[in-house]
């Protein structure tokens, strides 16, 4: 297992502390954050160097954003092997809407869909909405 420098080394993007920190934030998340959930981690830390530090890890392929309907964009770090190809990376994702939170289910894949000739698939997103096993349960 590679180490947070050596994946962000691998991914072109230098090493920083604050990045550091972001990625080890969002590695221990089990859900989806918004951007305010980073500041509200970060308080000292610059808005705008937290923002850019999330626009280059989506760019690098290093987290996804999530369109979960709240109006609300969320962010979770992309599997090892994810390289998010609309072809082959593209998984379910699930709403909560009892408690807000927004959870991968990177185990269920989103089957390739097929779009008319003519027209360009830019971007896949599913989210299934209901109530999370720890409201259930």
């Amino acid at each position: 297992m590679e180490t947070i420098e050596q994946l962000l080394e691998s991914k072109v993007i230098r090493v920083t502390a604050m990045r550091l920190l972001i990625y080890k934030f969002l590695a221990e998340k089990e859900t989806a954050v918004t951007l305010s959930d980073i500041e509200n981690a970060f308080e000292k830390a610059d808005r705008t160097t937290l923002y850019r530090t999330i626009k280059t890890f989506e760019d690098k392929g290093i987290v996804h954003q999530i369109d979960d309907g709240t109006g609300v964009t969320k962010y979770a770090l992309c599997e090892e092997s994810c390289n998010c190809e609309i072809e082959t990376d593209l998984h379910l994702h699930f709403h909560c809407t009892n408690c807000s939170e927004t959870i991968c289910l990177t185990e269920h894949k989103i089957p390739q869909i097929k779009v008319p000739e003519g027209f360009v698939s830019e971007n896949v997103n599913l989210v299934v909405k209901g109530i999370c096993d720890k409201c259930s349960g």
